[in-house]
């Protein structure tokens, strides 16, 4: 809804005695483009997380809990951090800029990931006592674009 009132505040006549309006839409103009890389981005990565986390879980058997998380982190943001990169800031940004911001995000992701690992741990430990159950996406379909009835 921000979104749309910020939007709506460039395309309406602005006051006559406003003369801010070049700079509203410099800073406030680009939040529709954000926020729609930022949508797509995290549609296309949770796609991924969740098919390495799943495929990785069913080869080790269930362990090795870290190596689930760090891979799928590093697949996974790895291509938010392309996909968001790109679509939010190419033709504004030099394309030397745009490629370190990408391997920066990803990277600072990456390590936030690993630290956050101990953490993990407790959180998954907690949550598979107090509901009782492991899953295993065995028969788990992953394609999202195909409807299986």
């Amino acid at each position: 809804l921000a979104v749309v009132a910020i939007w709506l505040g460039q395309i309406i006549p602005p006051a006559s005695f406003c003369d801010g309006q070049t700079a509203y839409e410099r800073i406030l103009g680009y939040a529709p483009r954000l926020l729609t890389s930022s949508f797509l981005a995290y549609l296309v990565v949770e796609f991924f997380n969740a098919y390495v986390m799943a495929k990785m879980k069913i080869a080790t058997k269930g362990r090795w809990l870290w190596t689930r998380t760090i891979a799928s982190t590093l697949v996974g943001q790895g291509v938010d951090s392309f996909v968001f990169i790109i679509l939010a800031f190419a033709g504004t940004i030099p394309t030397r800029a745009l490629v370190l911001a990408i391997i920066t995000q990803w990277l600072v992701k990456s390590a936030y990931e690993a630290a956050a690992t101990p953490v993990t741990y407790k959180v998954v430990g907690f949550l598979k006592r107090h509901e009782g159950l492991d899953v295993y996406d065995h028969d788990t379909h992953f394609n999202p674009l195909l409807v299986r009835r």
